[in-house]
């Protein structure tokens, strides 16, 4: 691949991918108001919202490949912010897949997990979505977009973790620095799902779009768990108590959207198409955890401009 454009290339997974690959291809990283720096990548400040703007950056950037990762991801915001994720989360997916069909680009949209109720786990992609938020709603709709404007694109249903720009991102970090400032925090015994690392995610992204796959497909964790047994996971990985975590449900968590129970996702779909088993929870723990070693988190840190 000689050209790639990342959007949301501050994000937890654009901008992991872009120090992941960022010195190997020519990748440009859209950002809306986060730019970053101390990056191996060029920038573009695009608001997506814009159409004009973005139509603009498709014509002039002209990519092989698109990695849409940008998106409206707080669940609770989307509750309150309904129109802004509908426009960020729904319309700019579809947007962005046309323009890549009218170009030319193979397109990869990033999707979620939480599209569907978490009544019937596990799901295939050919189970029937239920969303029950705002977010998973706007999502839902990003996907139906994509797919009916760019036969050729493809769309990954994800969960993932990693070290991000903020420190407070993912899951996983979030449980780090909790322990590491000795709280006591809460951890979901009924919400399962299939969590992936997400440097793990990039190199599945980019076989992904190596292969050139096209249509929907489930792109998780190979081990389904507990929010509370991740934090188990992450304490006992690092060293810390794990009676840190009080085991709670979802519903104490005084959570302004409603939380699917049960996100495990099938991906034998994927995995028979790549011709390999995707990685699991154990290596992503231990790559998780080299990092931190290594000092990577203080690295995503630098890339903030103060």
């Amino acid at each position: 691949m000689k050209r790639i454009l990342v959007t949301g290339a501050s994000g937890l997974l654009g901008l992991n991918m872009g120090l992941q690959i960022g010195d190997s291809v020519e990748m440009i990283g859209q950002v809306n108001h986060n730019r970053l720096q101390n990056v191996p990548f060029k920038q573009l400040e695009v608001d997506l919202a814009d159409v004009e703007k973005t139509e603009q950056m498709m014509d002039e950037v002209r990519p092989e490949v698109l990695i849409h990762c940008a998106a409206m991801a707080n669940v609770d915001e989307c509750e309150s912010k309904r129109k802004l994720a509908h426009r960020i989360n729904g319309d700019v997916p579809g947007q962005l897949a046309a323009a890549c069909k009218r170009i030319g680009t193979y397109m990869v949209h990033i999707s979620t997990d939480a599209v569907f109720d978490g009544n019937n786990g596990p799901y295939t992609e050919n189970d029937l979505p239920c969303p029950i938020n705002q977010y998973a709603l706007t999502k839902l709709t990003g996907e139906q977009q994509v797919l009916q404007s760019n036969n050729d694109a493809s769309v990954l249903r994800v969960n993932f973790f990693g070290w991000s720009l903020s420190g407070k991102r993912s899951l996983a970090e979030w449980f780090v620095a909790s322990f590491r400032d000795d709280k006591q925090v809460n951890g979901f015994t009924d919400v399962q799902f299939c969590p992936m690392m997400v440097n793990d995610l990039v190199d599945v992204i980019l076989a992904v779009a190596e292969k050139r796959l096209k249509g929907l497909y489930h792109a998780v964790g190979n081990d389904a768990l507990s929010k509370y047994a991740f934090g188990v996971e992450i304490a006992r990985k690092f060293g810390y108590d794990e009676a840190q975590i009080n085991p709670k449900s979802w519903r104490d968590g005084n959570l302004a959207a409603v939380r699917s129970p049960d996100l495990r996702l099938d991906t034998q779909k994927l995995t028979s198409a790549l011709g390999k088993r995707l990685p699991g929870l154990q290596n992503g723990l231990e790559r998780f955890y080299n990092q931190a070693v290594e000092k990577y988190p203080e690295k995503v840190l630098d890339c903030r401009i103060s």
